[in-house]
């Protein structure tokens, strides 16, 4: 070695070798893979804390579901005791109360996410009706629900009872 090089030992020589450069490489090499797998852990652990968030919210949604279902058949009888009332005139101030009332309870289910599927004159639909039977009809076309029975709900996007509808089964055929 030269004076020079022992008085100034930062400086690099040229005649370095490739032996001597082999672990620089390395460990830059071992950096870069030090680095992408903590790219990816950072990545996974934000994945987790989004899916976990997204599924706390789904319970969150559902968690009122089998309250709200058990007060589906009260929601039913108000519904017949209405019609009822409605067929006696001396019962008509009675019935204005209890129709105002299954308003409030309607209005607060609405914002739990309950809300009750629509059947006057619609398509029949398995997925959101239940036919309990066919009707001829001259007036209703083949497919359409003539009549529902018992109102069916979706709560939070989600099917939670079926509507039990009569379906017309088009014009009476004879033979």
């Amino acid at each position: 070695m030269k004076k020079e090089d022992l008085e100034n030992p930062e400086k690099e020589t040229s005649d370095s070798t490739p032996e001597e450069t082999a672990p620089v490489e390395e460990k830059e090499a071992l950096q870069e893979d030090f680095q992408s797998l903590y790219l990816r852990a950072a990545a996974d652990l934000e994945n987790f804390r989004k899916r976990v968030a997204k599924e706390k919210q789904g319970i969150i949604k559902m968690a009122n579901a089998s309250l709200l279902e058990s007060l589906l058949p009260i929601i039913d009888n108000m519904k017949l005791g209405l019609a009822a009332g409605k067929s006696n005139p001396e019962a008509k101030e009675l019935s204005k109360g209890f129709e105002m009332v299954l308003e409030q309870l309607g209005a607060l289910l609405a914002e739990n996410g309950l809300i009750e599927i629509q059947t006057d004159g619609a398509e029949f639909d398995p997925n959101n009706h239940e036919c309990i039977s066919y009707q001829a009809s001259e007036e209703v076309p083949e497919g359409t629900i003539i009549q529902t029975t018992r109102s069916g709900y979706i709560l939070n996007d989600r099917l939670i009872r079926a509507a039990n509808v009569i379906v017309s089964s088009g014009i009476e055929k004879n033979n």
